[in-house]
């Protein structure tokens, strides 16, 4: 048979990933609506959206080549597929980002720019990221949607998210008050407990008295927020302590008068330090709930700043670091440091800008997670994100994260949704006077402000499965694509999105949002360090496509990653996958230069009746058989690596070398053996093709198949 001479030079990937992916596009097939056939059932799955901070790296292009595998996989098999993409706002991280550019170049603060050409710096460049990270998963080999993405901070998210607001607000579930949170010195914003990073770091832990003559020592790492200590907690058992529950002492601290009451409390862990705990509660969220318990003041002796706001010239506008000094200089003259210990400690930072943050009272907009809901048969939003799980609605890959997902919600406090930002969500909320309006748009008349925060990114991103569908507008998409199947993403994410996610499904749909969670890991370097810029190693998928192939990438990212695990990636390991694609080009010259145009009509598709090549069809049927059952159960990690040595190790090795002999024979046999190889080859393409869609998808326009389809749409082996 004459052979495309394409096949008589090495597999090029780079002349050739770019051409199919322009094929796949102009075929439409990404688009569920343009499948061939009657498809009934659908299969979804929406992409984490990426944030528009930069580029895309390998965490993210193992996040996509999964979900690819999937939606491959579920369209060959004749489902109504949408994979959804879109990207994320990131509104702290973005913002961030654009601040710390202006002050490096330009020497100006947000605030020296103004709020309106702040936000036209930063839309600029959440633009330019935005395209470079839809020309990165467009070279990964991404077959989703294009014609239905979506950006969090979009015309028709800003409504969903306003309509939640408001529904919320009216439910009472959304309230402003005064609690502590979470404060970010540097950026100067709320975040949320999932944005801080703790960082071990060397530090002192001190043990004195307020007073000579106070009766009871307390330890501490912070004695600067001492200043503002109310009371001094002891556990209600702890004997050494009980004579003085209840008394009230008033003293002088480091120049500062404060009055301390000794209370007793079960949360009081009677073994550590001295068993007693100065309780500060304007600056320790531990402390703020023992003041709700004990009805106790809560003065606030640091600001925004992390400066203290109290003392004499010795402490008054000094920051938090320096008072600490300031105070145990005090402590050492008048002889009230019992003991100095050095400890490690997990300092809580600010994931974006690196700050320490101070938790500090500030009014802000939260959102209630305990209390009952009417319509929902007066459960809480705890009980709608826990619900599903237990209830095995939806269920989470590999299965020991429900454990720490429930253990989380269990402990979760009221969320903090506003931020002190100008790129996001903004609240809506106005004030006119003393008068207050919520709504999805702004009140009629004169005289009304909208309230200059914004809501945090987790607050739009969790509804992200059915605001990309077009709720609350009732949609044929919603309708069709509603429950999504999988939701595939990071296990560090788990909390501050998918949690969320349930939680607003749950809330404005009284449904889920998925039926399974796929987790993956990290991927780290060869080394198994993770990716950094300060380390060097970071890896860029645009660097490995162009170098290796996007295949070579993907199979080298999926091969031997199982779902929850940390990865490791290197140039030798893609370079491993590269030449396997250029084995696959090689086999399929080989098959192309032995066999007959009439071998592929009718194209066979089950063993042959007669002949002894049965039993290697047969074969090969198990085989097959066994990656569908991996596919299925998301061992994708199992399924590529079967299929590799398949074809590798059998296929090539074995079966093809076999056939040499057989065809150059030209027996009665040799017939019989074309026709097995060709069966064979053309489903070991199919089954590969959502690992190495590129190559695939090539080789299989070069076959001389009747009536064929692009493979990415071909029905999967059966």
């Amino acid at each position: 048979m004459e052979i495309n001479e394409k096949f008589l030079k090495p597999y090029d990937p780079a002349n050739t990933e770019s051409k199919i992916y322009k094929l796949w596009e102009e075929s439409g097939f990404f688009n569920p609506d343009n499948l061939l056939g009657n498809r009934k059932e659908s299969y979804t799955i929406m992409m984490p959206p990426p944030n528009v901070t930069g580029v895309l790296h390998m965490g993210h292009a193992l996040m996509i080549t999964l979900e690819d595998i999937m939606i491959r996989y579920k369209r060959m098999q004749g489902y109504k597929t949408l994979w959804l993409p879109g990207t994320d706002h990131a509104a702290i991280a973005t913002q961030s980002k654009v601040e710390k550019e202006i002050q490096k170049k330009e020497g100006k603060s947000r605030h020296d720019l103004g709020r309106e050409e702040m936000l036209k710096r930063i839309k600029e460049f959440a633009q330019q990221s935005h395209d470079t990270i839809v020309s990165q998963v467009r070279v990964m080999g991404a077959s989703c949607d294009w014609s239905r993405e979506a950006f969090t901070l979009d015309e028709k998210r800003n409504l969903a998210v306003n309509t939640t607001f408001k529904k919320m607000y009216d439910d009472g579930l959304i309230y402003r008050g005064n609690r502590i949170v979470n404060w970010d010195p540097k950026g100067q914003t709320t975040i949320s407990d999932d944005e801080i990073v703790y960082e071990e770091r060397n530090s002192k832990l001190y043990t004195f008295k307020y007073s000579a003559d106070f009766p009871i020592s307390i330890s501490t790492s912070r004695p600067e927020t001492k200043v503002g200590d109310v009371a001094v907690a002891v556990h209600p058992d702890d004997t050494r302590y009980t004579e003085y529950i209840g008394k009230e002492y008033d003293l002088e601290f480091a120049g500062v008068p404060i009055h301390i009451k000794i209370i007793a409390d079960k949360e009081v862990d009677p073994a550590f330090g001295t068993g007693a705990l100065g309780v500060t509660p304007a600056h320790s969220m531990i402390d703020w709930e023992m003041a709700d318990r004990h009805d106790l003041p809560r003065p606030q002796v640091i600001n925004e700043y992390a400066k203290m706001t109290v003392g004499g010239e010795n402490l008054l506008g000094k920051k938090v670091t320096d008072a600490r000094e300031v105070i145990v200089s005090w402590l050492r003259e008048n002889n009230l440091l019992e003991k100095e210990e050095d400890i490690k400690q997990n300092v809580s930072t600010a994931e974006r800008t690196g700050g320490i943050v101070e938790p500090l009272p500030k009014l802000q907009w939260f959102i209630n997670v305990n209390k009952p809901i009417p319509e929902r048969g007066n459960k809480t939003l705890k009980d709608l994100m826990s619900e599903p799980l237990k209830e095995n609605k939806i269920k989470i890959i590999p299965d020991y994260f429900s454990k720490t997902y429930f253990h989380w919600i269990d402990n979760l406090r009221d969320w903090c949704i506003s931020r002190q930002i100008w790129y996001g969500h903004r609240v809506p909320v106005w004030y006119k006077d003393e008068e207050i309006y919520c709504g999805i748009e702004a009140p009629q008349g004169e005289g009304w402000k909208q309230d200059d925060d914004t809501l945090d990114t987790w607050f739009s991103s969790g509804m992200w499965t059915f605001s990309t569908l077009g709720w609350p507008e009732k949609t044929k998409d919603m309708d069709t694509f509603h429950p999504t199947d999988v939701l595939e993403t990071g296990y560090e994410i788990l909390f501050p999105w998918v949690a969320r996610m349930i939680l607003m499904t749950g809330y404005n749909l009284n449904t889920i949002p998925f039926h399974t969670v796929y987790l993956h890991g990290t991927v780290r370097d060869g080394q198994g360090r993770k990716m950094s810029k300060s380390l060097g190693n970071g890896i860029d998928p645009l660097d490995i496509a162009a170098k290796f192939g996007a295949d070579a990438g993907r199979m080298a990212l999926i091969v031997g990653t199982a779902p929850g695990t940390d990865s490791k990636i290197s140039e030798d390991k893609i370079k491993g996958y590269k030449n396997f694609a250029n084995k696959i080009w090689n086999i399929t010259r080989f098959v192309l230069d032995n066999v007959d145009e009439k071998n592929f009509h009718p194209l066979p598709t089950s063993p042959l009746v007669n002949g002894e090549e049965n039993s290697l069809i047969a074969e090969f049927k198990k085989v097959y058989e066994d990656i569908t059952s991996d596919m299925e159960n998301y061992r994708f990690h199992l399924a590529s690596e079967k299929i590799y040595h398949y074809i590798w190790h059998r296929f090539a090795d074995e079966i093809i070398e076999e056939s040499k002999k057989i065809i150059l024979e030209g027996s009665e046999k040799a017939d019989e053996r074309k026709t097995a190889l060709v069966s064979i080859w053309t489903d070991c393409l199919k089954i590969l093709h959502p690992f190495m869609p590129f190559v695939t998808e090539e080789i299989w326009s070069m076959l001389l198949i009747k009536d064929k389809n692009l493979l990415m749409v071909e029905k999967w082996p059966s």
